[in-house]
């Protein structure tokens, strides 16, 4: 039962962090420059995500995850290309190589 309480607690003051700006955010006016950096943090967290991902798809064959990193990036920079398509297209790209390869 401990347990459980504890559980229950921590995922009380994880959630409310997160969901109080939802609720206040819509009344409150926030400046261009913070509007642009908020609009930067998701290709900030993908990048993130994707960095250690490059460099550590394989030890012996270190140019298939660059490669990969080169795709994304390609995709990435086309105009009204959502993030998960360059993502897709990475994944895709490494596999033809490793079938290639």
């Amino acid at each position: 039962m401990n347990i459980a309480l504890l559980i229950l607690g921590m995922c009380l003051v994880t959630y409310i962090p997160r969901v109080l700006p939802a609720f206040f955010a819509d009344k409150m006016n926030f400046g261009k420059r913070f509007e642009k950096f908020i609009g930067l943090i998701p290709y900030t967290a993908m990048t993130a995500l994707i960095v250690p991902g490059i460099l550590s798809v394989d030890a012996d064959r270190w140019y298939v995850g660059v490669i990969g990193g080169i795709v994304a990036i390609a995709l990435g920079c086309i105009k009204r290309i959502p993030s998960s398509v360059a993502v897709l297209g990475s994944v895709l790209s490494v596999m033809a190589i490793y079938l290639i390869i």
